[in-house]
């Protein structure tokens, strides 16, 4: 697929999304999110990390509201990014932003099925849909809550509030602050990259999947993937490392 409206590529076991729109603060429209899932599924056999950037100073500064305005349901439902999104956090490798500038509305969406956020000092994150008469609906109503819990989820939807990096450090929607998030994002991705790449991947499916789930169900399937390790060539170096008193060399087998 040729892209118009992101770039791809992969070094290193890092692959690197970048938004590219702009002249228009990498608004997202169907094309541009079509894109990124298709290159979120180049991920998984060419990489072990994945990092997703805005060019030109933003992350992504919501939706493309043109071609939304005059939308019914049904063109509403075709035109809605939870799949894409879906694809994202579904990944099995760890996902990283690296947000810059604005990262809002459905910018924020796709912020949010990022494993892990890096914000620079000047980002400024919100959900303000509700002042175009709609509400997040790319899984901001599900994942907000989760990450910075249900009262400031519904502060920041009901009012369309926008915080800046810092407020969203301390109610954990993003993880770290950084001058350059790009190559903060890029460093963490490569440290993943090095690592256990069965042990990352099945920790993102235990954590991921006992969310909203009743304990009993999550620690079910954190043994049931914890077990399947001791399969793998990485477990085997990692322990015998220990052992050894030595630095390991993951193999990602």
């Amino acid at each position: 697929m040729d892209y118009g409206c992101i770039t791809y590529g992969c070094e290193g076991g890092v692959a690197r999304i970048t938004l590219d729109r702009p002249d228009v603060m990498n608004a997202l429209n169907r094309d541009m999110v079509d894109e990124v899932k298709d290159a979120a599924g180049r991920v998984p056999a060419e990489a072990r990390a994945l990092v997703i950037a805005g060019a030109g100073g933003n992350f992504a500064a919501g939706a493309d509201i043109a071609p939304m305005a005059d939308f019914t349901p049904g063109k509403a439902r075709a035109f809605c990014f939870n799949d894409a999104f879906n694809a994202v956090e579904d990944l099995p490798v760890p996902v990283i932003a690296a947000i810059d500038g604005y990262c809002l509305g459905g910018g924020l969406e796709l912020a949010m099925a990022c494993d892990l956020r890096v914000c620079a000092p000047g980002a400024t994150l919100g959900s303000p849909e509700i002042r175009l008469g709609i509400f997040p609906g790319a899984g901001g109503t599900q994942r907000l809550p989760r990450l910075v819990g249900t009262g400031r989820a519904k502060e920041m939807i009901f009012f369309g509030k926008t915080i800046d990096a810092h407020a969203a450090l301390a109610w954990g929607l993003c993880d770290r602050i950084a001058e350059d998030p790009l190559a903060e994002a890029l460093a963490l991705a490569a440290r993943l990259a090095s690592g256990p790449t069965a042990a990352l991947r099945l920790a993102k499916k235990a954590i991921n999947f006992g969310l909203g789930r009743d304990i009993a169900s999550g620690l079910a399937c954190e043994e049931d993937a914890w077990t399947e390790l001791f399969r793998t060539e990485d477990q085997k170096e990692g322990m015998r490392a220990f052992l050894e008193k030595r630095k390991p060399a993951f193999k990602g087998k």
